[in-house]
């Protein structure tokens, strides 16, 4: 794969509106040739004009998988920008039909202050941020989870360098052919 990558990603952003998921998605797809982003909020746009939740929500998470699909069968690795703050929603979002993908849940973490400062300063209001903490749920065990924090530009970089050791180094624990119970 070129641009750096080791195997193809399937990748997907969970965290708090405002938690830097986007600029994350678009930071990826910039330095990785062959990465793309797909982003749930923006399809429910693009399809019905509305926020979350539209009128057609099935049909969203629909595209967003036969997109990601169609992506990695095409040898793109995919990078899914979405809240995703249950369980069900990661793991269907983290399961394609193209094994060979390896998949990594990243959770942006986010001083809770930092994020309702910045749901005021975008929505003019702290709901979305309560919202998101009514569906949050921890991950589950098996679940291969990468914890980025992003409370300041100097964090926020940090941690995408750790990220993208992750994404070129050739064996960890994250991938399926790493030998579960060798030290990282």
């Amino acid at each position: 794969m070129d641009g750096g990558l080791k195997g193809s990603w399937n990748v997907v952003l969970s965290s708090y509106p405002r938690s830097g998921k986007t600029t994350l998605a678009k930071r990826l797809v910039a330095d990785y040739p062959y990465f793309a982003r797909l982003s749930v909020d923006e399809l429910r746009e693009m399809f019905f004009y509305e926020t979350y939740p539209c009128r057609d929500e099935f049909l969203v998470y629909s595209m967003i998988a036969e997109i990601r699909d169609a992506l990695l069968e095409k040898g793109y690795s995919v990078v899914i920008d979405s809240t995703a703050p249950d369980n069900v929603t990661r793991q269907f979002l983290l399961t394609s039909k193209v094994t060979v993908a390896n998949a990594l849940l990243v959770i942006l973490n986010v001083e809770k202050e930092i994020f309702v400062e910045r749901s005021i300063k975008k929505f003019g209001s702290k709901r979305p941020v309560a919202a998101y903490d009514k569906r949050w749920e921890n991950p589950k065990g098996g679940i291969a989870v990468f914890k980025f924090r992003s409370n300041n530009p100097t964090e926020f970089e940090a941690y995408y360098a750790r990220l993208k050791e992750l994404l070129e180094s050739e064996m960890h624990l994250f991938k399926p052919e790493f030998p579960r119970g060798l030290p990282p």
